[in-house]
């Protein structure tokens, strides 16, 4: 596998950038990570897994270096997966395989309902959904509490409310989108810089969590679909929704090592479990 190359892709309204690690002589299907909001950075160590084959990672629109150039306020799942349609065109490589986590996993879901053939297997990986689940109202409340924070105090505050919607264990109770946690409490500054282009807590965080997922068209689609959940995660938002997508599409989620970052390595400070995540996808992708 060579070392990264970038390459950028004119699309309406935006200028995506992505990079591909090459192997020519691989015979395995060209293998796209993808995230959302996080972009390539967050990809370094599972890509390093894979070096038997091509892998290509992206920034997704509104986020890293692949800025939105029409102003927009709002990204969309169906705008990311006119992206994946495009680079996945672009590269003249598919059908590809796909591991998407989290807003990926949606913007894949996403493509898969209206490209299927550009698709071997897709790994969605806690997409959160959080339409399917059981407590969607409150679910759905409190993101929707989080970009109208955004919007009034700015990131700090907004960013607060998220992680405590993230990592709740369990369904989420009535009245939690009036919860108002301290930034302080999570290292995360109080007062407001002025900005409003953030991709989580602007850009994506309604129209991420709110998409309705065709599942007539998923169950119908001649690409292998499977659905990953996290260990550590599986009762927390994200990690329910997935269980609830794999119902949906008749199938069951496979479990994979670590939490809702399991595939990190220090990307961003943390640390999940990419070692055995990596075995578990190279499992998964075998089929």
């Amino acid at each position: 596998m060579t070392e990264p190359k970038t390459h950028t892709l004119d699309a309406p309204g935006a200028v995506l950038h992505y990079d591909v690690r090459s192997n020519d002589v691989g015979t395995e299907p060209v293998l796209l990570l993808i995230g959302s909001p996080m972009g390539a950075d967050g990809f370094g160590t599972l890509a390093g897994h894979f070096t038997d084959r091509t892998v290509v990672t992206y920034d997704p629109r509104s986020s890293g270096r692949s800025k939105r150039t029409d102003g927009g306020l709002e990204t969309t799942p169906d705008e990311h997966a006119d992206d994946l349609h495009r680079l996945i065109a672009a590269l003249d490589a598919g059908p590809v395989d796909i591991f998407a986590s989290s807003g990926g996993a949606v913007n894949a879901l996403a493509l898969a309902a209206k490209h299927p053939e550009q698709i071997r297997t897709l790994v969605a990986h806690e997409p959160p959904a959080a339409q399917e689940l059981p407590d969607r109202e409150p679910a759905l409340a409190a993101a929707q509490a989080i970009k109208r924070a955004y919007q009034r105090d700015g990131f700090g505050p907004a960013m607060a409310m998220f992680i405590a919607l993230v990592s709740y264990e369990g369904p989420i109770p009535p009245g939690f989108a009036d919860q108002a946690p301290n930034p302080a409490v999570f290292g995360l500054p109080a007062e407001d810089d002025g900005s409003r282009d953030d991709p989580l807590v602007g850009q994506n965080i309604i129209t991420c969590t709110h998409y309705r997922h065709d599942f007539g068209a998923l169950r119908a689609a001649p690409c292998r679909i499977v659905v990953g959940v996290g260990a550590d995660s599986g009762r927390m938002m994200a990690g329910r929704a997935g269980t609830a997508v794999a119902e949906r599409l008749g199938t069951p989620p496979v479990i994979f090592p670590g939490g809702h970052d399991g595939f990190l390595g220090g990307e961003y400070g943390g640390m999940g479990k990419p070692d055995e995540f990596a075995a578990t996808l190279r499992e998964v992708l075998a089929g």
